[in-house]
């Protein structure tokens, strides 16, 4: 008895020096993400926001903080689960219709799309945040208030943004500031889980409106520019055979025993190629099958994920997947003793392109402008969200917060606390203008020409 403690300090030792040991292998130097900014994009935001309209749209901003705040909770408590958008998507649009878009409409896959003409319209940006959130059907969504904090499912990712850039659209209507390009402001549907981005998929299909330009909102506060995309591949795949008693029927394929040697085979392999270069991300996160011990299952399945932001080592562990389950079929078909052969189903149920806005593109380097222009250290992320589709198509995209500060984000206590939420609105304009252009015939105090709407 004496000797477990030491045995078992051994053991520890053991443990921490192999964990240690991983970890360095799996070290992989970062390549560092400078903010630097062209000088010209410095002088470009200082010219914007010298003007009269621009200065009066940031102070409308502030004014309408009391709506914006009424706004968010409005739309947080009308549940937007994973494909059920609609309701959410109706108020969106009658929002903004009321804020003063030109035009307003719902597509077919419930996208809500608001245009706000420009003088020429030869050019068009869009400023997006995402209408659906990651909770179920029947989660409660009503907003809670714990002194300046808002609670609630949603309320941060993305049901701000949301709210964000329907107050972006109101100060421009309410400073009458006239931009050159035509903007899109949407609400988008499917960019949580298994809505694999289709919202925006569809909205820049072919055939879709030409896209010059693309600003996605998501996120909160005010120093991220999100423009490198994590792209992700994700399956379900199935094992099936007959099924039957564990006596027997023994001999007969057994689907588990195959689902084991190809999350075997493929991990062994995936390891081997992820411990250096791009950061590729590989996990084996559901897996399901079987009725009773006593009985050999008719099917046995998992769900995968796989990330990159390098599309050739996403399609290079994609391939080791693939092949890690056609190599166990084989092997499971060669043990049985009677009965037909097992098959396999690979089901993609997942697949978000990758790629990046380089850092030098117009876009970007005006992002970091607006960021440093505000007093914040611009902090280039790559991640995976709504902009991953036009970067994938060579539109510049990138993703930035909407302001203030919150976390709990996919939990129930979600949270997010308007401080100085209203410069988030703010950067979302400037980096919009410097896209847009802005109408030299822009007056603040004039009535807005509708020969130019």
């Amino acid at each position: 008895m004496k000797r477990i403690p030491a045995l078992l300090s051994l053991v520890l030792v053991s443990i921490c020096f192999t964990t240690q040991r991983l970890q360095a292998q799996q070290t992989t130097p970062k390549t560092p993400q400078t903010s630097a900014v062209d000088k010209r994009y410095i002088d470009e935001v200082k010219a914007l926001t010298d003007q009269p309209a621009v200065k009066k749209a940031f102070q409308v901003f502030i004014d309408l903080e009391p709506q914006t705040k009424q706004d968010h909770i409005t739309l947080t408590e009308i549940p937007s689960p994973p494909f059920k958008e609609g309701a959410r998507a109706k108020k969106y649009a009658a929002m903004m219709k009321e804020a003063g878009a030109d035009s307003v409409w719902i597509d077919e896959v419930n996208n809500v799309i608001a245009k706000r003409k420009g003088r020429t319209g030869k050019k068009t940006v869009v400023v997006e945040s995402h209408l659906d959130t990651v909770f179920p059907e029947g989660t409660d969504v009503k907003v809670k208030q714990k002194g300046d904090t808002l609670y609630a499912p949603g309320i941060g990712d993305d049901t701000r943004g949301l709210t964000a850039i329907l107050a972006v659209l109101k100060g421009m209507e309410k400073a009458s500031i006239e931009t050159d390009a035509d903007v899109l402001f949407v609400g988008a549907v499917g960019e949580e889980g298994l809505g694999d981005l289709r919202g925006v998929k569809h909205l820049l299909r072919k055939g879709g409106p030409k896209v010059d330009s693309y600003i996605a909102v998501d996120g909160d506060g005010i120093s991220s520019i999100v423009h490198r995309g994590l792209g992700s591949h994700r399956y379900r795949v199935m094992f099936k055979g007959p099924g039957g008693h564990s006596y027997g029927s023994f001999g007969i394929v057994n689907p588990h025993s195959a689902l084991g040697k190809a999350i075997y085979y493929f991990t062994t392999e995936a390891d081997k190629v992820t411990r250096q270069g791009v950061k590729t991300t590989y996990s084996v996160s559901v897996i399901g099958g079987g009725t009773s011990v006593n009985a050999i299952p008719y099917e046995s399945w998992m769900e995968i994920d796989m990330r990159s932001e390098s599309p050739e080592k996403l399609n290079e562990v994609d391939k080791l997947l693939q092949a890690a389950v056609q190599r166990a079929l084989t092997e499971e078909n060669g043990l049985k003793r009677q009965g037909p052969d097992l098959t396999v189903d690979v089901k993609k149920i997942g697949d978000r392109p990758s790629g990046k806005t380089d850092i030098s593109a117009a876009l970007v380097q005006r992002a970091i402008a607006v960021t440093k222009y505000l007093n914040v250290e611009p902090q280039l992320d790559v991640a995976s969200t709504n902009a991953n589709t036009p970067i994938a198509l060579g539109i510049p995209a990138v993703t930035i917060g909407s302001g203030g500060i919150g976390g709990g984000e996919h939990a129930l206590n979600e949270w997010w606390l308007n401080d100085k939420g209203y410069l988030g609105m703010q950067r979302i304009l400037l980096v919009l203008l410097t896209e847009a252009g802005l109408d030299k015939g822009t007056n603040p105090s004039a009535v807005k020409s509708s020969s130019k709407r």
